[in-house]
């Protein structure tokens, strides 16, 4: 096959996967040739590959004295083989890529049952110089599960028509499983000051998780986040670092710290994948989804949500804009006092953690808010607040860059909701929110 009819690196990405190991093949300066598998050859992008180095042995002597290696990869559907003709050039060991291959590692790994074994050491990039198909009968190619293109559009105009961040994440989930066949996805947002990302919206679990939390740099999830970039896995995997981040609720736990809500994911998840939402060069939050089956997002549904995780978080930062022209609600915005038995609501000062008739709702800067507008209301009976308000108050504790109000706001609406503890939010217009009593509330500081 002639270098000008040589398929190009993206058009077999599919033998790329980790499915079916690789074989490198490199050669001593003695000449003497050596031939090994490899557990990863990842695409980096048109023109370079990065293959794991995981141990010192014969293959890293011989491409660190002589550069020039080939790898066999093939098809794990077509069964078609394909010859990367490569030229090593350097090993990174931090950084996104070295991180999105340490988690597929972890998959591939603990899939074979060498979780404990297989350790990565670094990402040996490589150019790739040339690309033989080699000839054979290969099998067709099977079908596509979805119509990603087709699929994505639809998703993109339908967020587009979005006015508000609850309606633009419900309809994104709505999308994922209409549109792209998804049934199990997340959204988390960054609470940068605090490392952690929290659950503001879920589909496809028992439990919907809102309020749930994931550090900077755990799982999956926390990994994309700290990196920046889509970290995804392939196979079941029962490794610590990269299984999904499932806590349980801490029945009767410290109250001065507040019990976990818990993770909402899969028990056993066969593939995920965690897309970075990305606005402005900043990393506003995380999309996940994830499946009980192998192989369900490849190299095409990665593409396809790293492009619509782009327009959503444009659009969570459009709709998370200040708006300056919302006043503070007027005066005379009250409630009439309710009447019954009082609901009784714990504040801890230390992280803002708060409890209704003795059990967790919430913490942080969402706990703040909720006794922020209880006392407010306890003294002049208003029920009504404008976001601009809640802005400018900084006891609350509020980051100046970039504080997320609007979906913190909307977490603690949902855990209201969910909690059923008589205590409520909803909108009352651009900007503005109204607390909602079915009783008397009885607010008390708790001690650390």
């Amino acid at each position: 096959m002639s270098a000008a009819a040589a398929p190009r690196l993206r058009s077999i990405r599919a033998c790329l996967e980790g499915a079916i190991p690789s074989q490198v093949a490199t050669c001593a300066p003695d000449g003497t040739p050596n031939v090994a598998y490899l557990s990863q050859v990842v695409y980096v992008d048109d023109e370079h590959v990065a293959l794991s180095f995981q141990f010192f042995n014969k293959t890293r002597q011989n491409i660190l004295a002589n550069p020039c290696a080939t790898a066999l990869v093939n098809d794990p559907v077509t069964a078609h083989y394909f010859r990367l003709h490569l030229r090593y050039l350097r090993t990174e060991t931090a950084g996104p890529l070295f991180e999105r291959m340490r988690a597929q590692l972890a998959g591939i790994a603990s899939h074979d049952g060498l979780a404990d074994v297989f350790a990565l050491k670094g990402s040996d990039i490589y150019a790739v110089e040339h690309i033989e198909a080699l000839p054979g009968e290969p099998l067709p190619p099977a079908p596509p599960r979805a119509d990603l293109l087709g699929g994505l559009r639809l998703c993109s105009q339908r967020l587009a028509r979005c006015n508000a961040l609850d309606e633009l994440l419900q309809t994104l989930l709505a999308c994922l499983h209409e549109q792209l066949g998804i049934e199990h996805a997340l959204v988390l947002m960054l609470d940068a000051p605090a490392g952690a990302l929290y659950t503001v919206a879920s589909q496809g679990y028992a439990r919907s998780g809102v309020g749930s939390e994931v550090r900077l740099g755990q799982g999956v999830i926390g990994m994309a986040a700290r990196e920046a970039t889509p970290v995804r896995i392939s196979h079941m995997t029962h490794a610590a670092l990269y299984s999904h981040t499932l806590r349980d609720s801490l029945a009767g736990g410290d109250t001065a710290t507040g019990p976990e809500i818990p993770y909402p994911g899969l028990a056993e998840p066969h593939s995920q994948l965690a897309v970075p939402l990305i606005s402005g060069g900043r990393t506003l939050g995380v999309l996940f989804v994830e499946s009980p089956l192998d192989l369900q997002f490849r190299y095409p549904e990665e593409d396809a949500l790293v492009a619509l995780a782009g327009q959503l978080a444009a659009a969570i930062e459009r709709l998370q804009c200040p708006d300056d022209s919302a006043e503070p609600a007027p005066a005379g915005a009250m409630a009439a006092y309710p009447q019954g038995a009082p609901v009784r609501v714990r504040h801890f000062a230390a992280n803002d953690s708060v409890f209704v008739n003795d059990a967790y709702l919430i913490k942080g800067v969402a706990g703040a808010i909720l006794c922020r507008l209880l006392r407010e209301h306890a003294r002049t009976g208003r029920q009504e607040f404008s976001n601009r308000e809640l802005r400018l108050d900084r006891s609350l504790g509020l980051p100046e860059v970039a504080d997320n109000l609007e979906a913190r706001l909307l977490l603690l609406q949902r855990r209201l909701q969910e909690s059923r503890t008589g205590i409520r939010l909803e909108k009352a217009g651009r900007g503005r929110i109204r607390l909602c009593l079915e009783a008397p509330v009885q607010l008390e500081e708790g001690l650390v």
